[in-house]
């Protein structure tokens, strides 16, 4: 009986030890899937990234995510990275100036390590206008930001790939209102999720790309235009899209 009872507490702090020991030193369990978003800017500053952040935080609690936001790029030297699964990139524009790129030298070892390794990526509108001198993240993203159209009028969306995650809750036409970016240096290897209509916006140019996905080098990179208004991250349908994206990136959808 005694022995019994022994065997029965020492199963039960073994488990205990077990449990604990798959925690790591931040006390997140080994399968939670680590979202990092970084929003640092040195050229435009959107004003939605503060609601984006917030609005990233509601969304990794809702998915049991866990969550970790920065706008210091010393911490791609100092392995956030290594705790990463899903790194966004809301918005973290730079200028047009090598001066102005947030990530060299050994930043930038550390952002191609991460997605070669298997990383995601999800990339949130002006995350496109970001290091011109650095050919690599032109092509990790898909492209760069060319130009916009003034104003935010309202355009015509299309889904034109459904069954990714990032676009399978969406309508297959609907409208919104955003700041619509055209692109150069446009990757058609990309899979296609989703297009503008540019003559809805009073704009020449067909059907313009406005969010894909793509493997990249051992990652997966989730890119969406969409974004600009602090608006869009009150917007279900938006948020919906960006957490399909999340989640492909992760590898938890496909």
């Amino acid at each position: 009986m005694f022995r019994t009872l022994v065997t029965a507490v020492s199963g039960l702090i073994l488990l205990s030890l077990t449990s604990a020991c798959a925690e790591d030193a931040a006390g997140v369990p080994d399968e939670t899937t680590r979202v990092l978003v970084f929003s640092h800017t040195t050229g435009w500053r959107h004003d939605s990234i503060e609601p984006g952040v917030e609005a990233l935080r509601v969304m990794a609690e809702e998915n049991g995510w866990a969550f970790e936001a920065s706008e210091d790029p010393s911490i791609f030297d100092e392995g956030a990275l290594e705790r990463t699964d899903v790194l966004v990139l809301l918005s973290s524009t730079t200028g047009s100036t090598p001066e102005s790129e947030w990530l060299t030298d050994t930043g930038r070892a550390a952002l191609q390590g991460f997605v070669r390794g298997g990383g995601g990526i999800a990339a949130i509108h002006a995350a496109a206008d970001a290091h011109y001198h650095w050919p690599w993240y032109r092509q990790m993203i898909g492209a760069a930001f060319d130009m916009h159209p003034p104003g935010t009028p309202d355009g015509d969306l299309t889904g034109v790939d459904g069954d990714h995650p990032a676009t399978r809750a969406l309508p297959e036409h609907f409208t919104r209102t955003d700041e619509w970016y055209w692109f150069s240096d446009f990757d058609e290897n990309v899979r296609l999720l989703m297009t503008l209509d540019a003559a809805s916006i009073g704009e020449a140019g067909g059907e313009v790309p406005m969010a894909w996905s793509h493997a990249f080098e051992g990652g997966r990179v989730f890119y969406t235009a969409l974004g600009h208004t602090r608006e869009s991250f009150a917007e279900p349908l938006f948020l919906e899209h960006v957490r399909g994206g999340i989640a492909w990136a992760a590898g938890l959808e496909d």
